[in-house]
């Protein structure tokens, strides 16, 4: 037991020194004042919850995030099952062409999205070609539509990884089995796939929705001002307005979201296993 203690204590000193102590002293100015008002307050809890901006700010975050998570799921789930279970060759490639991305910096892939949706880029050349597109704007980038899109590229490949991991393992006999008892395509898929894949889909959910919520390299590039989500208010008031405080109490506000959804996303995965 002692050695094991040993063994885990350096990892567990680098957690609290570098993860879990800035937390705290960032909740302690959180409940500081930035207009220098001594001792503890609430004024920056209540100043954010007392903005209507702030709170819409906040829905407009939730929505995103959650539409970012939905397109992923819909786009990635399908390619991970192709690939798990059609594509008997060559998934080693597909799986590398998907992860290939993670090595590059997430403002690389945002700028590169930006040179893509601009007006007369790249897309607007290829649609011109294609008959698709007359002429004007394209009138994509600096919109809400252009963060989507990034974000969903960005995110999506979570989503096939953790699908494929959970798809894979499923058995081909099981589906051969379910087949051979008159169960057609559609009832296999949701009697048998579904809910023995269930878990990569939370799993993956949880990987993307976490992440688009404390965005704002995305948001910020892609959307402009139009962009504006509740990432972009924590890292305005660290980096332009210098409301470090403010922008501690956002961001732990933030940090409650997180765990909610988390602990949301759990609590339907394990009811599903419960029921399954």
């Amino acid at each position: 037991m002692k050695k094991k203690a040993l063994l885990v204590s350096p990892a567990m000193f680098i957690l609290i020194a570098f993860a879990v102590v800035p937390l705290f002293i960032m909740l302690y100015f959180s409940f500081i004042s930035d207009g220098g008002v001594p001792g503890f307050t609430l004024e920056n809890y209540a100043r954010f919850f007392s903005k209507p901006l702030y709170l819409a700010l906040t829905w407009k975050t939730i929505k995103m995030s959650a539409l970012v998570t939905l397109i992923s799921i819909l786009v990635g789930y399908p390619m991970a099952y192709i690939i798990a279970k059609i594509i008997k060759s060559g998934r080693e490639i597909l799986l590398l062409l998907i992860i290939i991305p993670f090595w590059s910096s997430q403002l690389v892939r945002a700028y590169s999205w930006m040179n893509l949706l601009r007006d007369g880029g790249i897309l607007q050349d290829f649609l011109a070609k294609l008959h698709l597109f007359k002429g004007g704007e394209l009138g994509i980038l600096f919109t809400q539509t252009a963060v989507i899109i990034g974000l969903v590229h960005i995110f999506c490949p979570y989503m096939i990884i953790t699908s494929y991991m959970t798809l894979e393992k499923i058995d081909d006999s099981v589906l051969e089995a379910s087949k051979s008892l008159g169960a057609n395509p559609i009832t296999t898929f949701l009697r048998v796939i579904l809910p023995m894949s269930k878990a990569g889909i939370v799993t993956g959910a949880i990987l993307i929705f976490v992440p688009c919520l404390g965005s704002f390299v995305e948001p910020r590039i892609l959307g402009g001002v139009n962009g504006s989500v509740i990432g972009t208010v924590i890292q305005d008031q660290f980096f332009e307005i210098y409301g470090w405080n403010f922008g501690a109490a956002i961001a732990f506000i933030l940090l409650a979201m997180v765990l909610v959804s988390m602990g949301v996303m759990s609590a339907v995965n394990r009811r599903g296993e419960e029921n399954g």
